[in-house]
């Protein structure tokens, strides 16, 4: 009789009329599968029935941060995820919809008779702990931000440490020819950011999810604005204030527990948005646009950094990914950057410079993912080993989604243009990216404005 693996694996190809890329271990030993695959491991037999109450991604990721399925210690998680999402994208999977007839045909017999042999057939699996539950309320209404955003923040300063290294930026590094570490091209990323903001002595900046404030740290001390940072973190906030107190900068720096609409001080110099877009939602977008563009002084510039997806395909409506919207960002939502462009445009701003970051993205999610796994018993200490395998999973799997174009992440460069239409930008890029000498003013109108405050 042949082995078990070998009959399941063949039926569930016959359903889907396609091979699977990879090699199948089952809890009783047995194999199947393309010699050459990776090798996947069914732990048990729930990690089947994941899969059988909800095939496809969501079933998969359930029985893989449950650990009832895993990889084998020689298997390679980025060729895991580069041949699932390839196959994934074959055109007869993409066109696949299996029915009510496919299920009790021939082959959906066959394979619920090996179910029912194997002892998988069962009642439906609890999910892992790690799966968001952020209850009640409307998409993007205050409270349901504040517990999407304690979701994934607030799991311990400690443990994004480990990630992120000293740093602690958890955005896109910038990685110079020069950047020599993690710490270097972050170092740089904050750089960019200040020179194109055109940030001078006394300036007043506004950080929006400002995360554990290394951003105002920066500015603050190479640049000498004084700066306000707002998150709705509790643990951002806790740490990022503890580090402004560090740094001998709390007359400079104020850290705030504070929804962006929720902020009624302005007008500032500069406005920086760093990472936090994605959470902002389709439906308060204009109203994100419009705060920023209300906060900015006339003159004043916005830095929107912000990921992106490919435009939607005619006839196929976007539609987050299972995955990320259970256990990762849950009500976090991706917009082509032409729309973020027209929204910004739409609320006021004069969008002036765009700049793509996307490759190095994959750089920089590649070395987290590499202080993750060289901290892993620490990690799994502070967040248990269901959340350890979340970030594991989702950093590698954007990792090869920035490598493939599937997302990428920009930079917008936008401007709140003074009375009689003055952009207030020097005449070339190359002048507006350029450095301050000695934090002195720059030979523009810029340069020269005084500070609001």
């Amino acid at each position: 009789m042949a082995q078990l693996a070998t009959q399941l694996l063949g039926a569930v190809e016959d359903l889907l009329g396609a091979r699977i890329p990879l090699r199948i271990r089952l809890w009783d030993g047995s194999e199947a599968g393309p010699a050459d695959g990776p090798l996947v491991v069914l732990r048990n037999r729930r990690a089947l029935r994941h899969l059988i109450w909800h095939p496809g991604e969501l079933g998969l990721v359930r029985a893989y941060v449950s650990g009832d399925l895993d990889l084998a210690p020689d298997a390679d998680l980025y060729e895991v995820l580069a041949r699932a999402a390839e196959f994934a994208e074959r055109p007869e999977i993409l066109a696949l919809r299996v029915g009510p007839r496919d299920v009790v045909g021939p082959v959906g017999r066959r394979l619920l008779g090996l179910a029912v042999r194997a002892g998988a057939i069962g009642p439906r699996p609890t999910p892992p702990p790690e799966e968001a539950r952020l209850g009640g309320g409307s998409a993007h209404s205050r409270g349901r931000d504040r517990a999407a955003i304690s979701h994934h923040y607030d799991v311990g300063n400690e443990f994004y440490g480990l990630v992120l290294g000293s740093s602690m930026v958890y955005s896109c590094a910038y990685w110079e020819p020069a950047a020599k570490s993690l710490e270097d091209a972050q170092t740089a990323k904050l750089d960019l950011i200040c020179r194109k903001l055109g940030l001078r002595p006394g300036m007043r900046l506004l950080d929006v999810g400002c995360g554990w404030g290394s951003l105002l740290l920066h500015a603050a001390e190479h640049y000498g604005v004084r700066a306000v940072g707002v998150s709705i973190s509790a643990e951002q906030v806790a740490l990022a204030r503890q580090r402004v107190e560090q740094a001998g900068l709390g007359d400079r720096i104020e850290i705030r527990l504070q929804d962006y609409r929720e902020i009624s001080d302005g007008p500032f110099d500069a406005i920086s948005s760093v990472g936090m877009a994605e959470h902002v939602g389709a439906v308060q977008y204009q109203v994100y646009a419009s705060r920023l563009y209300e906060l900015l002084a006339p003159g004043g510039r916005l830095l929107n950094h912000q990921i992106a997806r490919r435009p939607d395909l005619p006839g196929i409506p976007y539609s987050p990914s299972p995955f990320i919207d259970h256990y990762v960002f849950p009500d976090g939502e991706l917009s082509p950057v032409g729309s973020t462009v027209g929204a910004l445009e739409d609320a006021g701003f004069e969008v002036r410079d765009l700049e793509s970051l996307r490759e190095h993205y994959a750089l920089t999610l590649r070395e987290w993912v590499a202080n993750l796994e060289a901290h892993w018993p620490e990690a799994v200490r502070l967040v248990g080993a269901g959340r350890a395998r979340v970030w594991r999973l989702y950093m590698a799997a954007c990792a090869l989604a920035f490598e493939q174009n599937r997302i990428g992440v920009n930079q917008i460069l936008a401007v709140r243009t003074a009375p009689g239409g003055a952009s207030r930008l020097p005449a070339t890029r190359s002048q507006w990216l350029a450095a301050p000498p000695e934090l002195g003013p720059a030979d523009t109108d810029l340069g020269d404005r005084p500070s609001v405050r």
